[in-house]
């Protein structure tokens, strides 16, 4: 594997990383206190071109490759890890799939509008009663004589109080008997659709501008132009999508895990102890080389995922992999760098809480950290 950046590779990623401390971080802490949507940072992100990274030019996007999306996608989690989640999901979650599976009409009109930044999308999978297990989802579609009727609701949306399209997962085949497996099918629905509402934003650990809320369908109208792939292979069109949306959360976790690095070297060589700086103290000088060694190790796994994917290799049990050590280690390096800043650490005039607090749920969104490793052994133990 090349472990060198092309030139159009460092030149975004240092853009990203220049708009990050210029525009991002200043407000990163009232972000998290208020819990505000970020509305001026993210229609910046779009002006960057940071909202359809992969989606080639013709269809609004900067045309890049998904290394450079993880590169970005780091720099603008170690800032905000909200404004790296909204991100991500515009990106990995919704303008991905549109291109991948969507129809000409689809991609002009919607994905055109989503990856410049014109407009937000969303992602529907998890169910109140359904999350992992696809085979429990309630959320159903039933064929019309001129469409399909959705009922049913969708919780944890990530930009779904702000968005203005959601692509959603609903049974539309559901056989009788022991062992048959349901069929879903992939809709994309306009805000504003008839019996489309929406509850208030969640109330969360961290992460609190990336507004996430529940959705409802009650008797809503599509047309058959609302399909995203074939009738019964809505598995598939999400299963892709999380194969490629699991790059874009560890390269978040990445984000977490170096501000909380950055801000801890930076403390042990001022708050002393004993006479001297804390980074003189081996116990400090450990907790910092493991914080270091964690986070290039679960770089390397994430980049190795990213070009794989360019390649249009198979990648799900890399992605995999990336998406539970980079999650993992990113609550590691933030619980240490607590402990770096003793009791200001546990404070909020202190960055780390929040990177603690940010970071936990990484391991949860996209697939908990137990089903990537659930993937992941699958693909060791297929014959």
């Amino acid at each position: 594997m090349d472990f060198d950046l092309t030139e159009e590779q460092r030149l975004v990623r240092d853009t990203a990383r220049d708009f990050a401390a210029r525009e991002i971080a200043p407000r990163a802490a009232e972000i998290d206190k208020s819990g505000r949507w970020p509305a001026e940072i993210v229609a910046k992100m779009g002006e960057l071109g940071f909202l359809g990274m992969a989606v080639p030019e013709e269809y609004g996007g900067a045309g890049m490759d998904n290394l450079s999306y993880a590169l970005v996608m780091e720099e603008i989690s170690a800032a905000c890890a909200s404004c790296g989640v909204i991100m991500s999901v515009n990106n990995s979650l919704f303008c991905d799939p549109i291109f991948k599976f969507g129809t000409d009409a689809q991609k002009k009109e919607v994905l055109t509008a989503c990856a410049s930044g014109k407009k937000l999308g969303c992602f529907g999978l998890t169910e109140p009663m359904s999350g992992s297990d696809a085979q429990t989802m309630a959320t159903s579609a039933e064929k019309t004589a001129d469409g399909w009727v959705l009922n049913g609701a969708k919780n944890w949306i990530t930009n779904g109080p702000h968005a203005d399209y959601i692509l959603v997962f609903c049974v539309t085949e559901r056989p009788a008997g022991v062992g048959a497996k349901i069929k879903h099918t992939a809709f994309l629905v306009p805000k504003g659709t008839p019996g489309y509402t929406q509850a208030s934003p969640d109330h969360k650990l961290g992460i609190h501008g990336a507004h996430s809320c529940t959705v409802f369908f009650e008797n809503c109208k599509l047309p058959d132009t609302a399909i995203v792939g074939k009738v019964g292979e809505g598995f598939k069109v999400a299963m892709a999508t999380l194969d490629g949306g699991r790059i874009g959360i560890a390269s978040q976790a990445l984000g977490i895990a170096k501000a909380s690095l950055d801000v801890s070297v930076a403390y042990s060589k001022e708050r002393k102890s004993f006479g001297v700086p804390i980074s003189q103290h081996q116990a400090i000088q450990f907790m910092l080389s493991d914080m270091a060694t964690e986070l290039d190790a679960a770089r390397l796994l994430t980049w190795r995922a990213a070009i794989m994917k360019d390649a249009k290799e198979r990648h799900s049990m890399q992605s995999a992999e990336a998406k539970l050590y980079a999650s993992e280690m990113a609550t590691r390096v933030a619980h240490k760098a607590i402990q770096i800043h003793g009791g200001y650490g546990y404070s909020s005039e202190f960055p780390v809480e929040r990177h603690y607090r940010d970071a936990r749920i990484t391991e949860i969104y996209e697939g908990t950290s137990e089903i990537q490793r659930i993937v992941i052994a699958a693909s060791l133990l297929k014959a």
